[in-house]
């Protein structure tokens, strides 16, 4: 069995949503607390024992390709001040033991294209694929959650979760029967469904382990959904060749795609902060005491996708 050492990270969105913040900075680089979301989802891929990056970026992401280069001014800068504790923050940010590849997506035709992009440098190995705008907070990894099933059954994982039916036009949706403790055989995908066409309520949650064969069926697909290359036909077709696994993994996700998301998990991270975790704290309990706001950190059920559209 090949051990999954490359990971691949789909950067060349636009960030639309989040205009004017995201005109001239990449959406990925917009922080949660004082790390970007590329950085979580880096640091995620490394703790489950990837090794080599691949970021697939388009135009204007130059500040990702910066945040993981060397910065020797600010280095020196650091080391002179005599701030030896930030500067091992940010040697830290990319470990000497890691590589990083960046590869320019020509034009943003979707997930799939974004994926196939990377083949070069993938080669036959299988491979993860993180989206950094789904950011996990986990006891354990997510991704280190599903190298653990990889390692198990040698074949496709797809992390999954479960969605309120109204919300599946936002996901790619899998179709399949429990087999194992959260583990489902998938026997169908489909993207973005209408919630009476969904096949069940489990939605990919932006966190795949791939063989590299399913190269081959991105070339032969004809543009899905949105007029885009979707990823998630491209797994159907896998299915008929190959076992395909959907983990129902442990630990709170939020959706970075949409504003709600993004503050929900600010609010979150925040409080768990080690340096600002509880003045942080102390200033929401202050703040729903005195009465001028709801409490910020009770759970809002009405998914952000059906508050922003």
């Amino acid at each position: 069995m090949q051990t999954v050492r490359k990971a691949v990270f789909p950067v060349g969105g636009m960030g639309t949503r989040f205009l004017p913040a995201t005109k001239a900075s990449p959406k990925e680089m917009m922080p949660i607390v004082d790390k970007p979301l590329i950085q979580y989802a880096v640091e995620e891929a490394i703790a489950a024992g990837c090794d080599q990056l691949i970021f697939i970026t388009g135009r204007g992401k130059w500040a990702i390709t910066d945040h993981f280069d060397v910065s020797y001014e600010l280095e020196m800068e650091l080391k002179q001040r005599g701030k030896l504790q930030l500067l091992e923050m940010v040697h830290s940010i990319l470990p000497d033991h890691v590589s990083a590849v960046f590869i320019r997506q020509p034009r943003p035709l979707g997930l799939g294209h974004a994926v196939h992009c990377a083949r070069s440098v993938i080669g036959g190995e299988p491979f993860a694929v993180l989206l950094a705008s789904n950011l996990m907070m986990a006891p354990e990894p997510v991704l280190a959650q599903m190298m653990t099933q990889y390692e198990r059954f040698n074949t496709a994982i797809l992390g999954v979760q479960e969605v309120p039916p109204a919300v599946t036009t936002q996901y790619g949706v899998v179709e399949g029967r429990p087999c194992d403790h959260h583990l489902y055989q998938v026997t169908g995908i489909v993207e973005k469904p209408k919630a009476e066409d969904a096949p069940s309520n489990l939605a990919v949650m932006g966190r795949y382990i791939l063989p590299a064969r399913i190269f081959d069926h991105l070339e032969q697909i004809p543009k899905g959904a949105e007029g885009e290359i979707q990823l998630t036909d491209a797994i159907a077709r896998l299915l008929d060749e190959q076992q395909v696994l959907a983990y129902r993994f442990q630990g709170k996700r939020f959706d970075c795609d949409y504003k709600l998301g993004y503050l929900k998990a600010t609010i979150e991270f925040a409080v768990q902060h080690r340096d600002v975790g509880h003045g942080f704290a102390d200033y929401l309990h202050d703040l729903c005491a005195s009465g001028r706001f709801a409490n910020p950190l009770e759970s809002v059920e009405q998914e952000e996708e059906l508050v922003e559209d």
